[in-house]
C-alpha cells in the first residue's frame, strides 16, 4: 500500500496524474462532490446561525467506503480538487466526511494537468482555505433558502411544480424583459442608395450614400435628381489603421465564441474543456481572468518565431476588466503550443484548435490594415456618394486568428477598391434605392446571455453553464430556430443602359424577402412571464439586478476574508423571509395566469386564454357553464399576453379532417408535443415546415407512410407471444427492450438470431440501472 494518497474529483484526470507520479502515489477519485444539503429538507437551521447539515449523497456512499479503506494506513493524503470555491469546498467536504487529520492532511492545486505542474503542487501543499469554503457554503445556503423557501409560494399562487432560484430567475427575467421589447418594437423603414460605376478597365466601383432617405418620395427625387448627373471622385483618402488581437479565453469569452463560431451550447463548451483539461491538453476552463503566465507566454513566443517569424511576435499582458478576477490564475491555453493535434474526437478538436489559435494570437502582431475612401460628387445635388476599401498591408494575427461577432448588423467584409485618381470621371450604370426596416433588439443565444450576466456582474465562471440549463431544463425558457415569415418590400431603380440601348429611367417594383429566422435562439414561455411578473411584484429584490449583482460581490468579500458569511446571510435573510410570510394574504385570484379576449362569434361564449396543466391554452366557454368548454393549444411563438381574439379563434379550427387513407380518417391537430396528424390510433408528427391548419391529404400520406418506413427500419425483431420483447435498432446500434428495460446485446449473439427465451435471460441478467438518490426523483 503507497503511503502517499492523492484524490482528485474525475477518474479521468486521476488517470492523467498517476502517469506523472512514481509508485509512492495513488491517485484516485471523489467523483466530484461528496456530501451535500438534504434532499427533503432545506438542512439549513436559520435559528442557529445557518448552520447547514450535509449529508453524504446516497450515490457516494460506496465511494466514501472505498476511499476510507485507501486513506486508514496511508501517512500523507493529498486532496487535490478544482483550484476555485467549489473544488476548495469539495476538499473540506472530504476531510470532514473521512476524518482526517490535520498534519496528515495536504492540500494541493494547479491551473494545468502537467508533469511539471503536478510534482510542483505536490512541492508545494498548504491547508483548507476556509474563507474559499465559506463563499461557496453561503452561495449554496443562500440557494437553498430562496429556492426551498420560495418554490412552493409558487405552487400555491400559480401552478404546483413551479421552482425559483436565485440567478436563474434573473436570467429568465432578461429573456421575458427582450421578448417584450421585441413585442412593442414598431419598425420604421427607410430607403438606402446604392451605385455601381463601370470602370474602363472592366471593374466595378459600388458606392454607398451615407444617408438614407425617410419616405419614399425623397428617395424618388434624389434617383430622378442623378438621371442627368456627372459623377466624378472628388476626394481620395488614404488612412493606416491597426487591429489588435482579442486577449485569451475567459470562460466567458470561450462559451461565446464556441457558440459563434462552433455553434456549440454553453453546456457542450464546458463539457468538451473539461475533458481536455483533465487529458492535460489545457488549462483550467473556469476562469476570469485573461492573463498568461510568463512560461505560457514563453512558450506561445517560441512557436511564433518558429512558424511565422520575428516580425509577427509581439508580447502583450493583458489586464481583466472584472473586479473579481483572480489575475493570479490564468486565462484557458494549450498546456503545451506545439501540440497541434490532442484528441480523436473531433468537437473536442475544434474547441482545442480555437483555444489554441485565440492564446497565440493573442501575442502576435497587430494587423496593419491601410484603408481607402472615395468621396464621389453628384454634379446635381449638394449629397456624396462613398465607397470604402481596404488593403492588408501586414496579417499579424490575422494570419492565425479572427474574432466573430454577435452584432447582427455588422457591416460585411471591405474589398479593395480598384485604382483610381482624383477628378475622375465615373460611368454610372445602375443605381438602386432599396426599401430598409429597423430591426427589433435580438433575442438572446445561450452565449450572448452569458455574456449580459457577466457584464451585469450576476454569477461566476463556475455558474453561467448550470444556470443556462437549468432555466431550460425547468420550461421557463426554450431554445428554438424559427422560421420567420415573407415580408414585401420596394426597390427603385435608375438604368442608364440595357444591352448597350440608353434608358435614363427610374423602374419601381415590388419584391419579397425572407425575415425573422431566428437560430438557436431562447425565447420564454408563458409560465416564465407570469412567474417573472409575480416575483418582481411579490419579491422584488430576488430578480432585482445590482441586488443579485451586489450579492455576488459579498460572495467575493467573504472568499476574500472581508466578510463573515452567516452574517451576510442574515442580512439577506431578513429582507427576504418576511416576504414569505406575508405571501399567504396574497390573492391568487390577482395574478394573472389567464386574459379575456372576448366573445366567439358563433356563440356569444366568452373566450379566454389561460396556463393548462401542460402549457398555454385558448378556452371557449366557462368551467363551471352547462356546456363543456372547448379547448385549443397555443402555437409555437403565441403567448397569452399578446395573442389576438382572431388567432385565438383560429386554433379551434383543429382539430380538422385532412382526408382519408387506407378507410380510415386522417385529422391534423395540435397537441402535447406539437402539430401532429391522427390515423388509425396512431399519431404522426408534422414537421416545421407543416401547419396542422393547411396540410393536404397528399402530404398527409406521405408523412404516415415516411414514419412506417422508419419504423420498419427501427424494429430488427418483435415477437407475437410476448409484445413487450423487441429487438430494435437504436442510436448506438442494437439493442434489446423488454418493458420499459432497455438491455444491450453480447458481441458474440446476432440480432436477428435472438430467441424470445434469450431476450429475457438477456433481461434478467442485466443490471437494474440506479435511480438518482435512489428512490422516485422529486419535482423541482
Amino acid at each position: 500500500m503507497a503511503k502517499n494518497i492523492v484524490i482528485v474529483e474525475s477518474p479521468a484526470k486521476a488517470k492523467t496524474i498517476e502517469g506523472y507520479l512514481g509508485g509512492d502515489y495513488i491517485v484516485t477519485s471523489s467523483y466530484g462532490h461528496v456530501r451535500d444539503l438534504p434532499k427533503d429538507d432545506t438542512g439549513v437551521d436559520v435559528d442557529n446561525g445557518y448552520q447547514p447539515t450535509y449529508q453524504v449523497s446516497p450515490d457516494k456512499k460506496d465511494v466514501i467506503s472505498q476511499l476510507k479503506k485507501l486513506v486508514k494506513d496511508a501517512d500523507t493524503i493529498f486532496l487535490a480538487s478544482d483550484d476555485d470555491r467549489e473544488g476548495e469546498a469539495i476538499s473540506w467536504h472530504l476531510k470532514e466526511v473521512l476524518n482526517l487529520k490535520d498534519d496528515q492532511t495536504r492540500r494541493i492545486v494547479f491551473r494545468e494537468i502537467t508533469k511539471k505542474a503536478i510534482q510542483k503542487a505536490i512541492q508545494s501543499p498548504r491547508g483548507i482555505d476556509t474563507d474559499l469554503v465559506n463563499a461557496q457554503q453561503a452561495r449554496r445556503i443562500l440557494d437553498r433558502l430562496v429556492g426551498y423557501e420560495l418554490s412552493p409560494v409558487l405552487w400555491k399562487k400559480i401552478k404546483r411544480g413551479l421552482s425559483a432560484g436565485r440567478v436563474q430567475s434573473v436570467a429568465v427575467r432578461l429573456v421575458v424583459e427582450r421578448e417584450r421589447e421585441i413585442t412593442e418594437f414598431q419598425s420604421k423603414s427607410s430607403y438606402k442608395v446604392t451605385a455601381n460605376f463601370l470602370l474602363d478597365n472592366g471593374s466595378v466601383l459600388k458606392a454607398d450614400l451615407p444617408k438614407k432617405f425617410a419616405t419614399e418620395e425623397e428617395a424618388r427625387d434624389f434617383l430622378n435628381t442623378c438621371l442627368s448627373a456627372e459623377f466624378t471622385i472628388a476626394k481620395l483618402e488614404k488612412k493606416p489603421i491597426k487591429r489588435s488581437p482579442a486577449p485569451p479565453f475567459t470562460t466567458s469569452t470561450l462559451q461565446q465564441e464556441a457558440s459563434r463560431k462552433l455553434s456549440f451550447s454553453v453546456s457542450q463548451t464546458m463539457t468538451l474543456a473539461q475533458r481536455l483539461y483533465e487529458a492535460g491538453k489545457i488549462s483550467y476552463m473556469r476562469t476570469d481572468s485573461t492573463n498568461l503566465s510568463e512560461e505560457a507566454v514563453e512558450s506561445a513566443s517560441g512557436e511564433i518565431l518558429s512558424a511565422y517569424g520575428d516580425q509577427y511576435l509581439q508580447k502583450r499582458k493583458y489586464k481583466t476588466k472584472s473586479d473579481s478576477a483572480q489575475e493570479a490564475h490564468e486565462a484557458i491555453r494549450p498546456t503545451n503550443f506545439s501540440e497541434k493535434e490532442v484528441s480523436s474526437d473531433r468537437n473536442q478538436q475544434r474547441l482545442y484548435e480555437l483555444i489554441w489559435k485565440r492564446a497565440i494570437a493573442s501575442q502576435m502582431a497587430d494587423a496593419q490594415i491601410e484603408r481607402t475612401t472615395a468621396t464621389i460628387d453628384i454634379s446635381t445635388s449638394n449629397l456624396n456618394l462613398v465607397a470604402t476599401g481596404e488593403v492588408i498591408k501586414f496579417e499579424g494575427f490575422l494570419k492565425v486568428y479572427i474574432e466573430s461577432s454577435d452584432d447582427e448588423d455588422e457591416d460585411e467584409k471591405k474589398g479593395m477598391l480598384p485604382p483610381l485618381t482624383e477628378g475622375q470621371k465615373l460611368d454610372l450604370d445602375e443605381m438602386k434605392a432599396r426599401q430598409t426596416f429597423t430591426r427589433h433588439p435580438p433575442r438572446y443565444t445561450e452565449a450572448s446571455l452569458v455574456k449580459k450576466l457577466e457584464e451585469m456582474g450576476i454569477g461566476r465562471p463556475s455558474t453561467y453553464a448550470p444556470t443556462i440549463s437549468t432555466i431550460q431544463k425547468r420550461g421557463y425558457i426554450l431554445k428554438e430556430d424559427r422560421d420567420g415569415y415573407d415580408r414585401e418590400y420596394r426597390e427603385m431603380t435608375l438604368v442608364k443602359k440595357v444591352g448597350g440601348i440608353p434608358q435614363n429611367k427610374v423602374d419601381e417594383k415590388v419584391l419579397t424577402e425572407r425575415t425573422g429566422t431566428e437560430k438557436r435562439k431562447l425565447f420564454p414561455t408563458d409560465v416564465a412571464m407570469v412567474v417573472n411578473d409575480f416575483l418582481a411584484e411579490h419579491f422584488d429584490t430576488v430578480i432585482d439586478y445590482s441586488f443579485t449583482a451586489e450579492v455576488e460581490k459579498e460572495f467575493d468579500e467573504i472568499a476574500q476574508g472581508k466578510k463573515a458569511w452567516d452574517k451576510m446571510i442574515d442580512e439577506f435573510y431578513q429582507q427576504f423571509h418576511p416576504k414569505i410570510k406575508t405571501s399567504e394574504e396574497i390573492d391568487r385570484s390577482t395574478i394573472k395566469t389567464d386574459r379575456p379576449l372576448g366573445e366567439d362569434p358563433k356563440t356569444g361564449l366568452p373566450v379566454i386564454v389561460r396556463l393548462g396543466k401542460f402549457g398555454p391554452i385558448a378556452q371557449i366557454g366557462e368551467s363551471e357553464g352547462e356546456e363543456k368548454p372547448k379547448y385549443a393549444s397555443l402555437r409555437t411563438g403565441q403567448f397569452i399576453e399578446t395573442i389576438t381574439l382572431e388567432e385565438a379563434l383560429e386554433l379551434f379550427k383543429l382539430p380538422r379532417d385532412v382526408g382519408e387513407y387506407e378507410s380510415e380518417v386522417m385529422t391534423a391537430a395540435i397537441g402535447r408535443f406539437g402539430p401532429y396528424i391522427r390515423h388509425n390510433g396512431k399519431f404522426y408528427s408534422l414537421t416545421k415546415e407543416d401547419d396542422p391548419l393547411t396540410v393536404e391529404e397528399d402530404r398527409a400520406i406521405e408523412i404516415i407512410e415516411a414514419k412506417r418506413e422508419a419504423d420498419k427500419n427501427k424494429y430488427i425483431k418483435v415477437f407475437d407471444s410476448d409484445p413487450e420483447v423487441q429487438v430494435l435498432n437504436g442510436r448506438y446500434g442494437p439493442y434489446i427492450k423488454v418493458g420499459k428495460k432497455n438491455v444491450k446485446i453480447p458481441k458474440d449473439k446476432e440480432p436477428e438470431e435472438l430467441t424470445l427465451e434469450e431476450c429475457l435471460e438477456l433481461a434478467e441478467k442485466a443490471p437494474e440501472k440506479k435511480g438518482r438518490g435512489g428512490g422516485r426523483k422529486k419535482k423541482s
